[in-house]
């Protein structure tokens, strides 16, 4: 008899190139860590890798604790993506920058600073305390930034703000452009100033950077909030979340009041409401919501169909729900409801027949 054979390795894609917090919440995740890694050079284009079945799962952020929404992971899930593409968990990763540059740079030498625009606006306090008057320039993603910042430095003449050329740099920037698809990095800047990014520690580590400030965040409590991308459904766990799109059917007064009494009479609990602009002119706006429970949920199931029946519902998944008190509260959930179901069998056990 042969033995059994193993299932293939997963392909996940995820936003880079090496280095990102992306990857940093894929690695924590034991099974996606085991899979085939993607490097893919911005959001859309991941979760587009996924959706065109080049890949098997995709790994975006979706919300951060200081800036909030990701709007990219959100647009192109709720308009561009086919509906068949749905949330499979979310990863919640604390969220720690830090400044890294050429070996040999100081503080006092940095005119420039680069890194995708969501983490320099968790930065703004620090860079303005620190840096003020810095330029600041925009990349694609953290480990951009950084591979940006170390491919300049390998080909500045070294001197006083130039740094030294960055350990490893050259290699690092070979297997970050293997995919094909890393294109777009903030460009080398001019003069005699230093450039440093806002980055990972991992990232600074792959490209031969030193780290002149770290935890630069605005918050101590700084979290992204990642999910990961796929087909299907999840089975429910007892501690879920799902995700909705609802598009209004008519912009009037009070429609907003009587989409969120469809959960209040239910007593399912929102834990996210945004409004989004549809793209179709100014005033038309849809909802974006996130709600505890899953759609095998009787109660979610029932908000879900009495919202379908009057509005547009583009649902995005129900999905485990993170935090460190997941397994248990499952377990309970898993307990309490068998035990109520046993119950109700119990009651309808003793309905005379007809």
């Amino acid at each position: 008899m042969s033995p059994p054979a193993h299932p293939p390795r997963p392909r996940v894609a995820f936003l880079g190139p090496p280095g990102t917090f992306s990857e940093e919440a894929l690695l924590s995740q034991a099974d996606l860590a085991a899979g085939e890694l993607v490097p893919i050079r911005s959001i859309p284009e991941v979760i587009a890798e996924v959706d065109q079945a080049r890949v098997d799962l995709a790994v975006v952020p979706i919300e951060n604790a200081i800036e909030g929404s990701v709007t990219a992971t959100l647009d192109t899930l709720a308009f561009e993506a086919s509906p068949a593409l749905m949330i499979q968990r979310e990863i919640v990763l604390p969220i720690d920058m830090h400044l890294c540059a050429p070996p040999g740079t100081r503080l006092a030498d940095v005119t420039t600073v680069v890194s995708i625009p969501h983490a320099t606006a968790q930065c703004r306090d620090w860079l303005s305390r620190k840096l003020p008057g810095v330029e600041v320039q925009s990349a694609n993603s953290t480990a951009e930034a950084a591979l940006a910042v170390a491919e300049d430095a390998a080909v500045r003449p070294k001197g006083r703000g130039g740094g030294g050329k960055a350990k490893g740099a050259g290699t690092a920037a070979a297997g970050a452009g293997a995919t094909g698809r890393r294109s777009g990095a903030a460009s080398p800047g001019g003069g005699g100033g230093a450039r440093a990014a806002i980055s990972t520690a991992l990232a600074a580590k792959l490209y031969g950077l030193d780290i002149l400030a770290e935890d630069i965040e605005d918050h101590p409590d700084n979290e992204t909030r990642f999910v990961v991308i796929g087909a299907g459904i999840p089975a429910r766990t007892g501690h879920d979340k799902t995700t909705i799109v609802v598009f209004q059917s008519q912009d009037r007064p009070g429609s907003l009041l009587e989409i969120l009494g469809e959960f209040a009479v239910r007593a399912v609990n929102l834990t996210k409401l945004e409004s989004r602009p549809t793209k179709r002119g100014l005033g038309h706006y849809c909802f974006i919501m996130d709600c505890e429970g899953h759609i095998g949920d009787e109660l979610v199931a029932d908000v879900l169909r009495n919202l379908a029946a009057k509005h547009t519902v583009r649902f995005l998944g129900s999905y485990p729900a993170a935090g460190s008190e997941a397994g248990a509260r499952r377990r309970a959930a898993g307990k309490a409801w068998r035990a109520a179901s046993g119950w109700v069998d119990d009651l309808r056990g003793k309905v005379r027949p007809e």
